[in-house]
C-alpha cells in the first residue's frame, strides 16, 4: 500500500469520525434544548396544549351545561391533574381537571396532553381534603 493510499484511508476515517461527532453534538443539543421544558412539568405533572383554533372554555364541572369559569387561547399550555369519562364532546368522552387554584374542567377533545393522565379516582388530591376536620354543628 502506498503512502498516498494510507493518507486517503486516514482522511476517510477522519471524515467519518467528524460526521459522527457532528451528529452526536447536534443530538445532544436537541435533547438539551428539549429537556428544560419537560423537567419543569415532571413525569407526575402532565400538561396539555389547547388545539381548538378558537380557544376553549374552562368549565366549573365536566359538562358543556356547566358554567364557564374562563377561557384558554389556542396553543395555551394548561396543567392537568386527572381525567374522568363523562359527557361526549365530538366523539371524545374524557374531560381533564386542570391545576388551576380552584380546579376547572376542559374537554379532552380539544387538548393534546404531554403523556399519561391518570383517572381522578386514582389520584390522591390533598387540596380537596380539609386540613382541619369540621365538627358537626348542633342545634
Amino acid at each position: 500500500m502506498s503512502t498516498t493510499d494510507i493518507l486517503a484511508a486516514r482522511g476517510k476515517r477522519l471524515a467519518a469520525g467528524a460526521g459522527a461527532l457532528a451528529t452526536a453534538v447536534a443530538l445532544g443539543a436537541t435533547l438539551f434544548a428539549a429537556a428544560p421544558a419537560r423537567a419543569t412539568q415532571g413525569p407526575d405533572k402532565p400538561y396539555g396544549v389547547i388545539i381548538a383554533k378558537k380557544g376553549l372554555s374552562v368549565r366549573q364541572y365536566p359538562s358543556t351545561d356547566s358554567s364557564v369559569r374562563g377561557y384558554l387561547r389556542h396553543r395555551a399550555q394548561v396543567g392537568l391533574v386527572c381525567k374522568v369519562r363523562t359527557q361526549n364532546v365530538g366523539g371524545n368522552s374524557f374531560w381533564y381537571l386542570t391545576r388551576e387554584e380552584r380546579g376547572a374542567w376542559v374537554s379532552a377533545k380539544y387538548v393534546t396532553n404531554s403523556g399519561r393522565v391518570k383517572f381522578c379516582k386514582d389520584v390522591h388530591r390533598t387540596r380537596v381534603q380539609p386540613k382541619h376536620p369540621t365538627k358537626h354543628a348542633v342545634g
